[in-house]
């Protein structure tokens, strides 16, 4: 198949280009740009003028850990906004390699009898995915929980040296069957007191292979800054490609975190080190977060004992924070779905409790702590600062959920608007020039994955093509395909599932 993109505006590219260009695309790949007013295609699009840059290139969701790669295998959400290439296995949990079959470390996240699980390791997961179409582009890094949980099981310990080497020749493994990096999840209670040369010894092994290293910190509020030298500390010794997921600017923490981004900005060009960001003012948390520190251990099973243990649950009702009722809402409540959509506020009149904090003890009793909420606590101005250093990434950080989804869940915002609302937040507050916002969403993604042919509008490279006009997504091509005409879906799935060349 043949397509014609007419009368567009090429941005991202590394140098100037022309107002107005035309891109011809032959199957998958652009084959040439230029004015072309007598050239015939299979399609044509008239951009009219609008801008066309390659497709935006998401490095955190989390679709995978919602199963709905299986169960809204279109991801259209992702497409509507410009997104073409989705990266998954993030916070330390991934698809794969199971070494028992089990999805154990993704049961935070989603009810795991949804699917049967037919495959062990990265080789056979990526090789079952490539027989699914997917509407996006899908790579995974590997999840250091997953491999971790399933070597030792619960409660967490220290690994032995012989664990931790059976646990660097699997690392291995993945990263040559096509992982693209480790991840780990430190602000979790399974992982959080994961010793420092654990994660150094498997970094290391990630660093031969030229992968990547992406962490969710041990902690990004009164720890953020031991946290994160901690993780710069490992960028420099062991010299891997690092991401800190997800590092957002919440209340109460403001001058840590501006020490944070002065840090990052500060370090050496040399250092191959970045952060991600979404622009929205709600983060997404899992309900047992709220628990006091001293009680968020091991697993969700040993802390429902808690709770279920009159005297553990009467110091958790003392020592659960302060928060604010109106901003906390929940997304999800496996168990008691009429809550859904409900504040803490609401919560409160609806059990006639006395205080918000009994109101929250009675959520994550209710729900066994399975509860997904969402929180507005973050700084919009420390957040401009974030998305403006050429240290940062933009991501979704949520999942593209088919709307007959089993589990009752409300959408976030980023789910379905991250990527528009970055573009229109750089230019509202001249935070960005166009062309450097839109290399940040594209080519310095490629570029870090190590994605070859991706994240520039080139002859040669793969047609993953967004058109938009007014941070409004017009069109969308995935591989050659119109996945998105008009802002509307068509229907096709041209995805291709990525592998990491270790």
């Amino acid at each position: 198949m043949t397509l014609l993109i007419k009368n567009v505006q090429i941005v991202g590219f590394d140098q100037k280009l022309p107002d107005k260009l035309d891109v011809f695309v032959s199957g998958d790949k652009i084959t040439a740009l230029g004015r072309f007013p007598g050239k015939t295609a299979d399609k044509i699009i008239d951009g009219q003028g609008a801008y066309l840059s390659a497709g935006f290139i998401d490095l955190h969701t989390e679709s995978d850990h919602y199963l709905s790669l299986f169960s809204n295998p279109s991801q259209v959400d992702f497409l509507k906004q410009g997104i073409t290439t989705i990266i998954g296995g993030l916070c330390g949990a991934s698809l794969a390699p199971l070494i028992y079959g089990s999805l154990e470390s993704v049961e935070e996240w989603t009810d795991t009898r949804e699917i049967n699980v037919d495959w062990h390791s990265v080789n056979e997961f990526l090789r079952l995915m490539d027989k699914k179409p997917l509407g996006v582009n899908f790579g995974t890094l590997i999840g250091h929980s997953t491999i971790r949980e399933a070597l030792i099981g619960k409660p967490p310990r220290t690994l032995t040296k012989n664990e931790l080497n059976v646990f660097g020749e699997t690392l291995k493994r993945a990263l040559q069957e096509g992982g693209f990096g480790l991840s780990t999840g430190l602000g979790y209670a399974q992982t959080k007191d994961t010793p420092y040369a654990e994660i150094k010894a498997l970094a290391t092994v990630v660093k031969n292979l030229d992968g990547i290293y992406s962490t969710h910190l041990r902690n990004d509020s009164d720890g953020l800054l031991e946290s994160m030298e901690e993780t710069i500390k490992l960028s420099k010794e062991t010299g891997v490609k690092t991401i800190v997921s997800h590092l957002i600017p919440t209340e109460n923490y403001e001058t840590a975190y501006e020490k944070t981004l002065e840090n990052i900005n500060a370090l050496d060009e040399k250092i191959d080190f970045h952060f991600s960001v979404y622009p929205s003012n709600k983060r997404i948390l899992k309900l047992y977060t709220f628990l006091p520190s001293w009680a968020q251990k091991d697993n969700l099973k040993v802390m429902n004992l808690s709770l279920e243990d009159e005297w553990l649950r009467s110091k958790i009702l003392k020592d659960l924070p302060e928060v604010k009722p109106s901003d906390f809402l929940v997304a999800q409540a496996p168990g008691n779905d009429s809550l859904v959509g409900y504040t803490l506020n609401e919560i409160k009149k609806l059990y006639s409790l006395k205080s918000y904090k009994e109101s929250l003890l009675k959520l994550m009793i209710s729900t066994k702590l399975q509860a997904t909420i969402y929180y507005q606590n973050i700084n919009r101005d420390l957040l401009k600062k974030a998305v403006k250093s050429n240290r940062s990434l933009v991501v979704s950080n949520a999942a593209s959920i088919a709307p007959n989804n089993r589990i009752k869940t409300m959408k976030p915002d980023r789910a379905v608007s991250a990527f528009p609302k970055f573009l229109s937040l750089v230019e509202e507050e001249n935070i960005l020039d166009l062309e450097t916002a839109i290399r940040k969403i594209t080519s310095t993604p490629a570029k870090k994955l190590g994605l070859a042919g991706r994240g520039v509008v080139k002859e040669g490279y793969f047609a993953d093509l967004v058109g938009f006009r007014d941070n409004r997504v017009n069109f969308v091509i995935v591989n050659g395909q119109v996945a998105v005409e008009n802002g509307e879906y068509t229907g096709l799935r041209s995805g291709k599932i990525l592998r990491h060349k270790a």
